[in-house]
């Protein structure tokens, strides 16, 4: 029943997606047996030629009604060209309103959600060029994290006017 609905969810999100802006970069990674794990910290690739367009980051979750939180905290890491090491900033994900309602896109049992990642007061998250890595680590109190499906990072580059 559950893979039936995610087959229909991915189907309705490819139909739908011809509405939607085409990202510039876009790619999700599958949580291992639907728990995140601490460990699990897939690191997404982005190159970035042109600093002087605007980017907007998302960071993109799939997850069941069964998950048991409203919001997920988690480490964001960053590492920019020339870097030898990641920064990492700690950010608070609202994955449901108050009173209950998932936020974001659902079908059937599963909800997909984009949320803009910035990291503190910085804007521009892409400074200069080249590539970029990012990594995402999930920092609640339990671990696994259950009824997670998959993860990912959404980049747009915005029209210039």
């Amino acid at each position: 029943m559950r893979h039936n609905a995610f087959i229909i969810f991915c189907f309705c999100c490819f139909v739908l997606s011809g509405c939607m802006q085409s990202p510039y970069y876009q790619k999700e990674e599958p949580v291992p047996q639907n728990a995140w794990q601490w460990q699990f910290q897939p690191v997404f690739k982005i190159n970035i030629p042109d600093t002087t367009s605007v980017y907007t980051t998302y960071f993109v979750i799939r997850h069941t009604e069964a998950y048991p939180y409203s919001n997920l905290w988690m480490w964001v890491y960053t590492k920019k060209p020339g870097d030898t090491a990641f920064s990492r900033s700690r950010v608070n994900i609202q994955l449901a309103e108050s009173t209950g309602q998932w936020l974001g896109r659902g079908m059937g049992e599963i909800w997909e959600q984009y949320m803009p990642v910035t990291l503190g007061t910085n804007e521009k998250l892409f400074p200069k060029a080249g590539t970029y890595e990012v990594k995402f680590e999930q920092n609640m109190r339990v671990n696994p994290l259950p009824e997670v499906l998959h993860i990912g990072l959404r980049v747009e580059k915005m029209n210039k006017s």
